[in-house]
């Protein structure tokens, strides 16, 4: 039975290879032929099925001519952990061609919960109108299943969680028992479908661990295949050092690295990744496997809370508040976010992208400093105040990338694409704030901007950052390929149109030119528009 004929489109298969003319066969959830287009019949008509492919019914028949038809992409960063619960559309994600999600990143994952974590989650899901049923990790890959999503689904362990769930929020080395327990936890979540670990190290609890606990941990995931992706210690003044831990953790582990979101922020460091560079591949040079990952955004996301010094958040978010509503404490600390923020960064590079409080909704979009002169207040006292408001929790956009850094670090051989950001969309519970344009426009900027435009790097390289490279790091079998026997994972794509059209003051806007998106043979996006069909799968290691 052959359920789809893809027809003379450009076909980019994922490896590098150039590209050529021809059609994808799918049966059921595999493909079953990659036929060249010019080549004689006695050449191709390999596969099981008899019959000439071009010539028999087929149940559905897309013509990509002038399209390029690719391996669905793989997003190796994403955070839609809890985002393809509460909408499992996906719809940011699928119109921009990707169909399977690495979720579980920067340290933090929604599985395995005990003790202070579970808290944490649980009121974190709830107010996505989401009910808790899971504590374990092959738990919460069922949830996923059950919930039914557009796009597949590999997740990390996330090192916060892990240490939360055993230790809180407590800044100080484990004990033995302690750091068995959380050994145990990890084991327990590789053995239940986990992909490797991740750390998020400028997040507490991740920030508290020693350089001697992550070696201890990751190489419990390394004896059992997985990889160390890393949210690194510091990405601005001391991100040479930062990038020399993740480079020691993987030597010293044997495990795979892969730093997460590769960036040297703050103009001063501006020119770094050049040498952070050339460090992975001195260390792939001597065996170890390090690689990064990168978005085409000169900004980056995250909460407003990081402009803290890291004691500020030991004992977790109830005794943040506290502290931040003690006077004294922030006499202390004063001097120190101000220097670091207001001198070295900037506050109107700082901008207020989601909140939650119905008052302060007029405050996404605009930056710290325009609402500090709004209220007549510092920004220090601003930052502040919008925390308590908030209960700790605004999301920010921040300028302080150069292109030039961005586009050094998206050509070098070794990187790849990722979103770092979860699942939005125009309706529903995803459809609040202004989140960074990443969510929407990620991949296809890459295709438009740095391919189509800049030339910075060839379609096949493009596709195969987006692709063969992130399913061959997580390990990922039979995806990232266009070939016989691989998954039905596809992508179908207008090269002269595609283009992202998210923007920093309009980010709820899908990409254009991703004319078809397959999922495990099923089609997602037909004509640029979601199906809404939910083909994916959780994938367990």
């Amino acid at each position: 039975m052959i359920d789809l004929i893809i027809k003379n489109g450009l076909i980019v298969d994922g490896t590098g290879n150039p590209p050529f003319t021809g059609d994808v066969v799918v049966s059921r959830d595999y493909i079953i032929d990659v036929l060249r287009s010019g080549v004689p019949q006695s050449d191709i008509m390999q596969s099981k099925c008899p019959g000439e492919f071009r010539d028999i019914p087929a149940a559905h028949i897309i013509d990509a001519s002038g399209m390029v038809v690719a391996p669905g992409f793989i997003d190796i960063h994403s955070h839609s952990d809890e985002n393809l619960l509460a909408d499992p559309r996906a719809e940011s994600k699928i119109r921009q061609g990707i169909t399977t999600e690495v979720v579980g990143n920067c340290g933090s994952s929604l599985a395995p919960l005990a003790g202070a974590v579970e808290h944490e989650v649980r009121r974190g899901l709830e107010a996505l109108g989401i009910k808790l049923t899971w504590r374990g990790f092959g738990e919460y890959l069922e949830a996923l299943s059950r919930r039914k999503t557009a796009v597949n689904v590999a997740a990390l362990v996330g090192h916060g969680t892990i240490r939360s769930a055993i230790m809180g929020f407590e800044s100080r080395t484990p004990s033995p028992g302690e750091l068995k327990a959380m050994k145990d936890l990890i084991i327990g979540a590789m053995d239940e479908g986990a992909w490797g670990l991740s750390t998020g190290l400028i997040y507490p609890p991740s920030s508290y661990a020693s350089l001697d606990e992550l070696v201890e941990l990751a190489r419990v995931v390394g004896r059992r295949g997985g990889i160390y992706a890393s949210h690194i210690r510091n990405e601005d003044y001391h991100v040479v050092e930062a990038t020399r831990e993740a480079i020691s953790i993987g030597e010293m582990a044997g495990i795979p690295v892969q730093i997460s979101h590769h960036k040297a922020s703050s103009r001063a460091n501006w020119g770094k990744v050049a040498i952070t560079l050339a460090m992975m591949d001195e260390a792939r040079e001597k065996g170890n496997d390090v690689t990064c990952d990168v978005y085409p955004y000169t900004a980056s996301s995250t909460g407003l809370s990081v402009v803290l010094p890291q004691w500020l958040f030991e004992g977790g978010r109830e005794r943040l508040l506290e502290r931040l509503r003690d006077r004294h404490v922030l006499d202390a600390i004063r001097d120190e976010v101000e220097k670091r923020e207001g001198q070295d960064f900037g506050w109107e590079n700082v901008v207020v992208s989601t909140v939650s409080l119905e008052k302060n909704k007029a405050l996404e979009g605009k930056s710290i400093l325009d609402i500090a002169r709004e209220r007549g207040r510092e920004p220090f006292d601003t930052v502040i105040e919008l925390l308590l408001e908030e209960g700790g929790e605004v999301q920010t956009v921040r300028f302080g990338m150069c292109e030039e850094d961005v586009t050094a670090v998206l050509c070098h051989p070794e990187s790849m694409i990722g979103t770092d950001a979860g699942a939005r969309a125009q309706d529903g519970p995803l459809s609040k704030g202004k989140p960074h344009p990443r969510s929407y426009g990620a991949f296809p900027r890459v295709l438009a901007r740095y391919v189509r435009e800049m030339g910075a790097l060839t379609l096949e390289e493009a596709v195969r950052k987006m692709t063969f490279a992130p399913a061959r790091k997580i390990g990922l079998k039979r995806r990232g390929v266009l070939a016989k026997g691989m998954f039905a994972d596809i992508t179908i794509f207008d090269p002269a149109r595609v283009a992202d059209c998210a923007t920093y003051s309009e980010p709820h806007q899908y990409a254009a030119g991703v004319e078809y998106v397959i999922v495990n043979g099923v089609i997602v996006v037909e004509k640029g528009r979601s199906s809404g069909r939910f083909p994916g799968r959780s994938l367990a290691m």
